[in-house]
């Protein structure tokens, strides 16, 4: 597009698309098929016509799953530039997900655009509820030099744009779609006023244009193109207003350069021209929670499945991404639909979880084919050795006797016992004519959930004996058929039939494994003064205290603890929690005018539950009496207060610097906010959150001006660190440094009842319809929030907390052996390793080329990754897989890492 010299306006025809939000997917694709009917029209009819469908592929792939036969019409239209797709499948929330999901979601969209003719090179996130740090370098690894989006951008930003840099450096010029990203809208509304308004438009916002021609976004939610738009541009177009219709790249990509743009650094969440709405990340926990699971197991998936032929893994693995990326929509994962959307975003990021889980569990299953089913195989999902507490059941010893654990190399491990399981499994009397009825429950050779070892047949008495791995190399169903119809011939009278398992143990053994690597642990009954009892400080438990040697925690009579980090640091009171109503929506928190804080238990019971040596626990039971809603007058929380227990499990392991801290209870109020408290020693000035291939540092206060009240809670992933706090999370989750810095308050809950409420405390419009979502109380849910508590007094950079927080995310895999017992164990396995001060592998993965190994300097100091593995050849590739630069060969290198830069290579 040419920009003329008397700059008018450029209109730019779209789409805002959510893809479900109060309606689900498939209604809103009933709509979105009569739209884009139009827009194919209306392009085929009209050379001058354009239209942008929103920055996201998957509008364009839905609509070609209903409509095939048009998939030519959407090529032509994009050859000739009428129709711009991509560059994302989805529009996400920036927030909700990891960066790897971030790179999927954008390597989706290009590939998927590219099938249709080719993707828009605009980073376009209209709608997002803020920006993350990073987004500026994701694009610009992608080959994109432009992203256009509205909210965020602080007030100190005057004009239409302006360089957005990232951590590393990176930048992109942005587009500030500073009226949202409908500004035309009104300014078509009445067709005859449209010279006076155009002219009215310009003037009121002359400041932010210059010299450069408006841009004219005609388009919001769920809107096709008006019919009427080319008559009336041709209509209305003049000399004195120019009026030319254009796609959102043609615009940008048309404006002259300019080298004097405000630089704006890092994270996006002012509230300076639009609301974000910061109360999506802690409604409905459990789906952000889902999110994170599905991210994991699929992840887990990639690594483990390295040798595996691709044409095996990588159908499932694809559609386990897909359904990852489609669920982080900004009106998905957030949690702000109806309660049926809600439903199928969770079941999507079910099926990604068990499609992910149903590769990895095969590549483990079919490694533990070689190991002796008396062993366990360990595999470590990391790129860095750790030790790994594998739980699991095994035979219990006889007396006198304790269960060991010996590595391949000989070393025995620690190994923690707990009480013996039940061994009756079935207890029956069968009249002689029924009895055999009971071999239906057999199939081949399992029963009862595991395989039959052996069985005897007395008068009036069939005993089976079972077990996980049977000692007996053969079972014939058919011969046991006939002998019990002999045996049931002589003896008439009632039978007893018996089901008995061997006995079982549970255990835990801390297990060394290498880096992406794998080991055998042979567990075996000897004499319990065996060798192999601890060789430094174990996790001890009593009621009031626990210890490893690291870390220790004292329970105090409130139910609070405090905890004392290696360096001396106490965290006094931790785990306070404070339960507040909650009149607000979906979208944000509103405190009730006169609210009702409960933080003080009616009762308190605290037991030892586990005292080493490998772990350490002890469970303490809080009742609350809760308001059980609000009341009619919405400022105010019922009289009426119902009775919740919430459990908390206070955990130390060895070798573990931090507190594990497990929190479950079953929600029984609605419109409330729970969370927990973590004091700090001194008040902390500004709190960093991790998330998203970056730290961000952010203060005690958030800039305003739009109309929502800047409310300081924010979004952490990985975990939040303030003064000498650091809290390890497994995923998404909502905090707020609150009393002047004094406490970091982390949220467990909030249960409201509408998608949005017109009459908000803390927000001057509604952000949707006023919607009811009953299950978005979580009434009667089942809630467990897991996190780690770890004093430093040097903050997050000192206490390794990046990568403490993969450590303890990533619990590692394992399986009994399958392979005859008494075998020799294979010698452990190790794979990629990856070295280097806050080095993060976001993505380990097989590509048709070899290994795609993506890492992250997740620091504010220049470092060096150490990459040392099997393959000897690499070449950096761009986050489209398109290449760089081929590096020497090597099966060691050294990579130099600008701070948080991010880094592909392909690897083979």
């Amino acid at each position: 597009m040419t920009v003329p010299e008397n700059p008018g306006i450029v209109l730019v025809p779209h789409t805002h698309w959510d893809r479900e939000w109060y309606e689900p997917f498939q209604v809103f694709r009933h709509r979105l098929v009569d739209a884009l009917d139009r827009v194919l029209d209306m392009a085929e009819a009209d050379p001058a016509f354009r239209f942008t469908l929103d920055g996201q592929t998957a509008a364009i792939e839905d609509y070609l799953e209903i409509r095939p036969q048009h998939i030519e019409r959407v090529r032509a239209a994009v050859r000739r530039g009428q129709l711009a797709l991509g560059p994302w499948l989805i529009l996400l929330d920036e927030f909700l997900c990891t960066g790897e999901t971030i790179v999927r979601n954008l390597q989706l969209g290009w590939a998927g655009a590219e099938r249709l003719g080719g993707a828009m090179d605009i980073g376009y996130l209209p709608d997002m509820f803020g920006h993350i740090a990073q987004m500026p370098q994701i694009l610009a690894r992608a080959g994109i030099r432009h992203a256009a989006f509205w909210r965020g951008v602080p007030g100190s930003v005057t004009g239409h744009s302006f360089r957005w840099v990232a951590p590393d450096g990176s930048s992109v010029r942005a587009e500030y779609l500073f009226d949202g990203y409908g500004n035309a809208l009104d300014v078509l509304l009445v067709p005859d006023e449209i010279p006076r308004a155009l002219s009215d438009y310009r003037a009121l916002t002359r400041s932010r244009w210059g010299a450069d021609p408006i841009l004219g976004m005609v388009g919001t939610d769920h809107m096709a193109p008006r019919a009427d738009l080319m008559d009336l541009v041709r209509r209305f177009d003049s000399p004195d207003f120019p009026i030319t219709v254009a796609t959102l790249g043609e615009y940008i990509h048309g404006l002259p350069d300019d080298g004097d743009l405000m630089w704006v650094h890092g994270e996006l969440r002012s509230h300076a021209r639009g609301n974000i709405l910061p109360g999506v990340v802690s409604i409905r926990r459990r789906l952000k929670d889902a999110m994170a699971e599905a991210e994991r197991i699929v992840g887990e998936a990639e690594r483990v499945s390295l040798g595996v032929p691709l044409d095996r893994t990588a159908p499932f693995l694809d559609l386990a991404w897909r359904d990852i990326v489609e669920s982080s929509a900004h009106d998905s994962v957030v949690g702000s639909g109806t309660d049926e959307t809600v439903e199928q975003v969770a079941s999507r990021l079910a099926e990604a979880a068990q499609l992910g889980r149903a590769v990895r569990d095969q590549a483990v299953r079919e490694a533990a084919l070689e190991v002796p089913s008396d062993a366990i195989l360990v595999v470590n999902t990391l790129t860095s050795p750790r030790t790994i507490v594998v739980e699991t059941d095994v035979a219990a010893p006889s007396d006198g006797l304790a269960v060991s654990a010996t590595l391949p190399d000989g070393r025995r491990l620690l190994v923690q016992e707990s009480d013996r399981a039940p061994v009756v499994l079935g207890d029956e009397v069968w009249e002689a004519a029924d009895v055999e009825r009971v071999l239906r429950r057999i199939h081949r050779r399992e029963l009862f959930g595991q395989e039959i070892d052996r069985y005897e047949i007395v008068p009036g008495r069939l005993t089976f004996w079972v077990a996980r791995v049977p000692s007996t190399p053969a079972f014939d169903l058919l011969a046991l058929r006939s002998e019990l119809r002999r045996a049931v011939d002589a003896h008439q009278g009632p039978w007893n039939v018996r089901t008995l398992a061997e006995p079982r143990r549970s255990v835990l053994i801390p297990v060394p494994v290498g880096a992406s690597g794998s080991t055998a642990v042979r567990i075996a009954q000897d004499p319990g003064d065996a060798p192999g009892g601890p060789s430094g400080p174990v996790p001890r438990a009593t009621e009031s205290r626990l210890d490893n040697g690291l870390v220790s925690v004292e329970v105090l009579a409130d139910g609070t603890f405090d905890v004392r980090g290696q360096d001396g640091t106490v965290l006094r009171g931790v785990g306070r929690l404070a339960d507040g109503g909650d009149r607000g929506d979906s979208y944000n928190y509103g405190p009730p005018a006169f609210d009702r804080l409960v933080e003080v238990p009616a009762s308190v019971e605290v037991r030892v539950v586990e005292s080493g040596p490998v772990r350490a626990a002890v469970e303490i039971d809080r009742r609350y009496g809760l308001p059980a809603a609000l009341s009619e007058d919405p400022d105010r929380r019922s009289e009426e207060i119902l009775d919740m227990p919430v459990r908390t499990r206070v955990e130390l392991r060895a070798g573990e610097p931090f507190a594990r801290v497990s929190v479950s209870f079953v929600n029984v109020v609605a419109d409330h906010r729970l969370r927990l408290h973590v004091p700090l020693p001194r008040p902390a000035s500004h709190s960093s959150a991790e998330g998203q291939f970056s730290v961000t540092d952010r203060g005690l206060t958030n800039e305003g001006g739009w109309g929502e009240f800047p409310i300081p809670t924010y979004p952490a992933t990985g975990f939040v660190s303030a003064g000498d706090a650091t809290v390890l999370l497994r995923g998404a989750t909502e905090y707020e440094l609150v009393a002047d810095g004094a406490e970091l308050a982390v949220t467990l809950l909030r249960s409201v009842g509408s998608i949005s409420v017109n009459v908000h405390p803390l927000r001057d419009e509604p952000a949707a319809s006023q919607i009811p979502i009953p299950g978005g109380r979580e009434l009667g849910s089942e809630i467990n929030v897991d996190l780690a508590v770890l004093p430093s007094a040097g903050g997050w950079h000192a206490a390794d907390a990046v990568r403490w927080a993969e450590h303890f995310r990533s619990p590692g895999l394992w399986r009994h052996g399958s392979a005859e017992p008494g075998a020799a164990l294979s010698p452990a396995r190790s794979g990629i390793e990856v070295s280097g001060q806050g080095v993060h592998v976001s993505a380990l993965r097989a590509v048709p080329t070899g290994v795609e190994l993506r890492i992250v300097a997740m620091t504010p100091e220049p470092t060096v990754a150490t990459v040392a593995g099997p393959h000897e050849d690499a070449t950096t590739v761009d986050l489209l897989g398109r290449p760089i630069e081929r590096l020497p060969a090597a099966s060691v290198r050294e990579i130099p890492l600008r701070p948080w830069e991010i880094r592909t290579l392909h690897l083979s």
